[in-house]
Order: C-alpha cells, then sequence, then structure tokens
C-alpha cells in the first residue's frame, strides 16, 4: 500500500471513529460525514489518474457535488433543530418525541 493510500484510507478511518465515538453534538457529526467525503472525494481522484482512463473523470465531480448536496441538507437539519430544540446535542433528539 502505497502512502498516500494509507493517508486516504486513515483520514476515512479516522472520519468514522469521530463519527461512531463523538457523538455528542449534530455539528460534530456533520463534520466527520463531510471528512469522510472529502477523503473518499481525494481517493477516488487519485484513482481515476491512476487508471489513465476518461470513462471515470466525471465520477469524483458527481461525488463533489452529492457531498454538497448532503452537507447543504445536514446544515438545514442542524438549523431546524437548533430552532426547535434549543441546541444542536444528539441527546435531546428523540424519534418517538416528533
Amino acid at each position: 500500500m502505497s502512502p498516500t493510500h494509507l493517508a486516504f484510507s486513515s483520514a476515512f478511518v479516522l472520519g468514522l471513529s469521530g463519527l461512531v465515538f463523538h457523538r455528542t453534538h449534530l455539528l460534530s457529526a456533520l463534520l466527520c460525514l463531510e471528512g469522510m467525503m472529502l477523503s473518499l472525494f481525494m481517493g477516488l481522484s487519485l484513482w481515476t489518474l491512476q487508471c489513465n482512463s476518461t470513462n471515470f473523470t466525471v465520477s469524483p465531480m458527481f461525488l463533489l457535488a452529492f457531498s454538497a448536496c448532503e452537507a447543504g441538507a445536514g446544515l438545514a437539519l442542524l438549523v431546524a433543530t437548533a430552532r426547535t430544540h434549543g441546541s444542536d446535542r444528539l441527546q435531546s433528539l428523540n424519534l418517538l418525541q416528533c
């Protein structure tokens, strides 16, 4: 495994572990998701450069577009949650009360 693949893999695993173990605030969960998407984008871009194929050159841009949509939806949920519940703590959210 090359050092660049190790760096992108470890960045994804660090984002995933941050999402799993530090779920106190919604904003920290969104930041971990964005870190995971950024590492996926960098890895996919590196993979398309190594393949030297024009068939896969659009896929990193699709991933980046979906990541931007995910970030916008996450921030909208963060604002709506902060307005209705008064904070962005994940312990205050309960699906049975909605």
